[in-house]
């Protein structure tokens, strides 16, 4: 059976990253970590990638998207840049937890690990969202978590944990030192790593409402007063 050809947004975290799949696997991404490169960037690197590899949109048989939790407006911009192509095209919209596709990433570029996930987004101050993974189920369901001494110590009894993510980087001071916790410092998050989840999601006919399609962004949003002089 001939495999899909797929677009893939991941703009949840502050790194914006999209990927293109053709025949099974990622033949194309591009990836970006600078301030407010969703806005300005993700268009820029679909149109790239589509030159690069000589591929016309009308060739896409769906659009996978981070579904979330993350930022607000990160969020925003790749579902509605999913939510555009889809509805133009009249082609599919997958969407991706983007706590799963992290994990999903990690065990796919590590083979041989046989411990639990536990992506981390930093969710400002001392909060993360996060959750934990096996390689076959969800463990510890999504959540905002304050990050204290202890926190995920009866799941470290049980098993190695790698955490990762930019909240773990952040919050490994007070998660504090435990012989089965293991910190991925190299990770980064990429939309390549949805692919897995995402031609799964295909096969099993399992799409979104392109309508009705949110993000989850897990908190409500919450707009900061403004320090531009002369705005109230």
């Amino acid at each position: 059976m001939t495999q899909p050809t797929l677009l893939l947004l991941e703009t949840a975290t502050p790194v914006c990253s999209v990927a293109l799949a053709k025949e099974g696997r990622i033949i194309a991404e591009r990836h970006s970590a600078e301030h407010n490169a969703h806005s300005s960037s993700l268009a820029v690197f679909i149109n790239e990638l589509f030159a690069e590899c000589h591929i016309q949109p009308s060739q896409l048989d769906a659009v996978c998207v981070s579904s979330g939790p993350g930022s607000y407006t990160g969020l925003r911009i790749g579902v509605s840049s999913a939510k555009g192509f889809c509805y133009g095209l009249g082609i599919p919209l997958l969407s991706v937890p983007t706590l799963q596709g992290m994990a999903s990433q990690y065990f796919c570029q590590h083979p041989e690990y046989q411990g639990l996930v536990c992506p981390m987004i930093d969710a400002r101050r001392m909060e993360c969202y996060t959750a934990i993974f096996s390689r076959s189920a969800e463990i510890k369901p999504v959540s905002a978590d304050i990050i204290e001494p202890g926190i995920y110590d009866a799941y470290l009894s049980q098993s190695p944990i790698t955490f990762l993510g930019d909240g773990a980087a952040k919050t490994r001071p007070i998660l504090g030192v435990h012989p089965n916790a293991l910190y991925a410092d190299e990770f980064q998050i990429s939309a390549a790593g949805m692919l897995p989840v995402a031609q799964q999601l295909l096969a099993a006919g399992k799409v979104e409402d392109v309508a009705y399609f949110e993000p989850f962004y897990l908190k409500d949003f919450v707009a900061k007063k403004s320090v531009v002089r002369g705005l109230r």
